[in-house]
């Protein structure tokens, strides 16, 4: 049986850490998919527990010397606040020991002596808690490391700093070669190298800590508690209390505490949290409520269909956090690099300091290079470049309504060359209206309203549903039909008394061989001014057309013009006439239009669109297109709280419009140029700093510096996404 659990691991230090235990989980019998997130210090394990146990995977990760335990956010915070504080602690400490050392070498390069900042046992006394118990930490995780046949950053800084710590040893009191005061010691290469990276790693806990601020925010939202109606008394009990079929009293200026559907009162309600929309919508009896959102003038009554884990906000919250747990597929450069790098660092060192003593006999130089290369090759910038990324780009999106449920969908919303729009309910409202109704023969208006609204009745298609409540409006009352039956992407059949009625294209009445010759003339004006022309036939013959229009939304025009100054092709794709299709698309901006497609046969568009090269989206309602979006490369299921189907997109827009496809493509190219940009920077640090220090023209302690806030750098320029605007980007 299936499982996806999160697992929180501690002792990570860098990518060498996280590609060690994600290639120990992939290995192992039972796990169907392992993700190990660096930035946000969890693995997401999917796996058969007929096969394998949660303790035995985190049995495993114990094993290779980290810490696991299952995951649980409310003690999320807390123990990254105790972790801040110890490394906090250790810094300070770490400080008040090592300036001594650093003054000493500042007074030496100005020529001032101060006899005992530069006497060997005074340089051993402060430097030794810095090493072996402020620094303890390095010696720990580099040990565990080796262990398990691995390493990581932590043996690079232990081995460079102890090196330069046991040099200075020998040379301040065993090598008969230096005397006096001109001993050259690097006890402050080894304590000042350990001081900067803890300060890093101190910025860096307090950058990562930002990178999820989106999941707090929703977190947030959710109200405290809710004030029901039990044995006729109103009473007011913690949230988790709720219960389904519950009542629930909710006035003005509160939240709703949790889903459901109103039954007595209508309010206007603020559904900004899920939408990004900041006009409330009015609702009313027989509506749908969602938790967390805010009820802004009216009191209102509604039953609780769906608490706890179930509500729309826990849904958002728990794709938001898979999302920042997962890998783009740019990230597995990273992965294989600095599952490698390590050795291949300390390779090089150890080369460098052969050649350097040996050949050179130039022991001081040998032990400075060596030093200085393992510790500026640290590749936690690596290992940080892309999921710190990947968790604000995500966190941003969410908070703009726009659910992105995975870093390759991310990467994958970024090569987006071609996007295909369904019509109804995507670029026109959805809500199509009767416009006309034109008699042929027998019947009257009302008695074609009547047949045509009871042969309706049970249709869940749109533009049926428009003919059932023109119909309903009209005659009060619709009987509903003895048969019924659907026949998708042409219309519907049903029997009433001894009527036998057909409704809908042309293609449905040249399969019941009824001739539609009388009706062509009608049928093309109607279809050029933008009209769906619905053919109705009545015991084989022909007898009425009625025409029905859906309104095009204000936003979509903007929104294709967008996109394609984005440089991506818009198609527009609907079961309608070409006729009719074209009229629509024209007064969008439209030119590529797939017409007459039914719905089983959209996926086979999508498929050919892919196989001329093009990076596909699908968007449309995520539920009837759901085989369109799944064949597409991204599925983008658009619509407004509770009616979006996230299960059936890759992307879920929660507002109504289509400015969210461009915001979202344009999200997904500013976390990509982020993730670009940081993967440059570490690469090219490693790749500059490295060759420097193995000609012994980097000082130590400034190799430990710029390592330290390399990764800094990276933590800082991904939440730099945090100021993006989610708005019209017409360039990428």
């Amino acid at each position: 049986m299936g499982r996806k659990d999160i697992i929180k691991i501690t002792g990570m230090t860098c990518a060498s850490c996280a590609a060690r235990i994600d290639k120990r989980l992939g290995r192992m019998e039972g796990i169907k998919s392992s993700s190990v997130n660096l930035a946000s210090e969890k693995a997401s394990v999917e796996f058969d527990e007929s096969i394998i146990s949660l303790d035995n995977i985190m049995d495993a990760v114990k094993k290779l010397g980290y810490g696991a335990e299952v995951f649980a956010e409310k003690n999320k915070d807390r123990e990254r606040e105790k972790e801040i504080k110890k490394l906090r602690a250790l810094f300070l400490s770490s400080v008040v020991l090592s300036s001594p050392l650093l003054l000493g070498m500042v007074v030496m390069l100005l020529g001032i002596k101060i006899p005992f900042l530069h006497n060997p046992v005074f340089q051993l006394i402060v430097t030794t808690p810095v090493q072996f118990i402020i620094g303890a930490r390095f010696y720990k995780n580099a040990y565990n490391a080796l262990k398990s046949g691995g390493s990581n950053m932590d043996v690079l800084v232990a081995v460079g700093t102890t090196a330069a710590y046991f040099f200075s040893i020998y040379n301040g009191f065993f090598n008969p070669a230096q005397s006096g005061m001109e001993k050259e010691l690097y006890f402050e290469a080894a304590a000042v190298i350990i001081t900067l990276i803890l300060l890093g790693k101190y910025l860096e806990a307090v950058a990562k800590g930002k990178t999820s601020e989106a999941i707090k925010k929703l977190m947030g939202l959710q109200a405290k508690k809710a004030r029901v109606i039990r044995d006729g008394n109103e009473t007011d009990i913690p949230i988790e209390d709720v219960a389904v079929g519950d009542t629930i009293v909710v006035r003005p200026g509160e939240k709703i505490p949790v889903d459901g559907q109103i039954v007595e009162g209508s309010s206007s309600i603020d559904e900004s949290m899920l939408t990004g929309e900041s006009i409330p919508v009015e609702k009313k009896a027989g509506d749908i409520v969602v938790g967390a959102s805010i009820n802004k003038f009216g009191t209102f009554r509604f039953n609780a269909t769906k608490v706890g884990k179930d509500t729309v906000l826990s849904q958002i919250i728990k794709l938001v956090e898979d999302a920042q747990g997962s890998k783009a597929p740019i990230q597995k450069i990273a992965d294989k690099v600095s599952g490698v790098f390590v050795p291949i660092v300390i390779s090089v060192a150890i080369i460098t300091f052969f050649i350097k003593f040996f050949i050179l006999g130039e022991a001081s130089t040998a032990v400075i290079s060596a030093v200085s290369i393992l510790v500026i090759a640290c590749p936690c910038a690596l290992g940080l470049a892309t999921p710190t990324a990947i968790m604000v780009g995500t966190g941003k999106g969410a908070e703009n309504g726009i659910l992105i449920k995975g870093g390759e969908y991310l990467e994958t919303a970024y090569k987006l060359d071609a996007v295909v729009l369904d019509k109804t309910g995507t670029i026109t409202n959805g809500q199509p209206e009767v416009t006309d109704v034109l008699i042929l023969d027998k019947y009257d208006r009302d008695e074609i309203l009547k047949l045509a609204s009871i042969a309706e009745k049970n249709s869940e298609h749109p533009l049926g549903a428009a003919i059932y409540e023109k119909g309903r409006k009209a005659l009060q009352r619709v009987d509903n039909p003895e048969k019924f039956e659907a026949v998708p992407g042409k219309g519907v059949t049903a029997e009433y008394e001894d009527k036998l009625i057909f409704i809908g294209t042309r293609k449905l009445m040249e399969e019941k061989g009824i001739d539609t010759s009388i009706i062509e003339d009608s049928i093309t004006g109607l279809e050029k001014e933008g009209k769906t022309a619905m053919l109705m036939a009545v015991n084989g013959k022909m007898e009425a057309l009625i025409a029905v229009a859906d309104t095009v939304k204000e936003s979509s025009k903007k929104a294709i013009k967008s996109l394609l100054d984005m440089d991506i092709e818009v198609y527009m794709i609907t079961g309608d006439n070409k006729r009719t299709a074209d009229a629509i698309a024209g007064q969008v901006g439209i030119t590529n239009v797939l017409a007459e497609v039914l719905p089983e046969n959209k996926a086979e568009e999508i498929e050919k669109l892919k196989k001329q090269g093009k990076i596909v989206a699908m968007v449309g309602d995520g539920i009837n297109d759901a085989p369109a979006l799944a064949a597409s490369d991204i599925g983008m299921a658009i619509g407004t709280g509770t009616d979006v189907a996230m299960e059936a997109s890759d992307i879920t827009l929660m507002r109504g419009d289509l400015m969210s496809i461009p915001d979202a493509i344009g999200l997904s190219r500013k976390t990509m140029s982020k993730i670009k940009q940081n993967l440059f920077w570490a690469f090219i640090y490693n790749i500059i700093g490295i060759p420097i220090a193995a000609l012994g023209l980097l000082n130590p302690m400034i190799a430990g510096g710029a390592m330290a806030f390399s990764s800094v750098s990276v933590v800082t320029n991904s939440l730099s996404l945090k100021r993006y605007e989610v708005k019209l980007n017409v360039k990428p």
